[in-house]
C-alpha cells in the first residue's frame, strides 16, 4: 500500500464559503482517516480575514480525541515537540512552511 504521508488541501484560496471550505475538510479528513494512507493534513486557510483560518481551528478543538495533534502554522518550528515528532513519524523533512511562523496553515497529524 503506497502512503502518502503528507497531504497538502488549499481551502483558502478555492473560492469556496468557509461552509463549502469546512465540508471539503471534513471529507478529506474522514477519506484520509478511512483509507489509512495519509498521516498529516497541510490545510492551507490563506492569510485573508482570518474566519476560515478561526473555523477551521475551531472544528478541529471539537474534533477532540480524533486526530494525534494538531499544530498551528505559527507554533510549526524545532521549538514546538509535537512538530518535531510529526515531522519524524511523516517523514517529512523539507516542509516550506517548518519555522517560518506561517498562520496560514494548520496541520492536521491523523491516528
Amino acid at each position: 500500500m503506497k502512503r502518502e504521508y503528507l497531504k497538502i488541501l488549499d481551502i483558502g484560496h478555492s473560492g469556496n464559503s468557509p461552509d463549502r471550505a469546512m465540508i471539503i475538510l471534513e471529507t478529506a479528513v474522514s477519506q484520509c482517516s478511512f483509507e489509512n494512507k495519509t498521516k498529516v493534513i497541510k490545510v492551507i486557510t490563506g492569510h485573508g480575514s482570518g474566519k476560515l483560518r478561526n473555523v477551521v481551528r475551531e472544528w478541529c478543538k471539537d474534533q477532540d480525541g480524533r486526530f494525534k495533534d494538531v499544530i498551528y502554522g505559527e507554533d510549526y518550528d524545532m521549538f514546538n515537540k509535537a512538530a518535531v515528532d510529526m515531522r519524524s513519524d511523516c517523514d517529512q523533512p523539507d516542509d516550506i512552511d517548518f519555522g517560518r511562523k506561517n498562520a496560514a496553515v494548520t496541520y492536521i497529524w491523523l491516528r
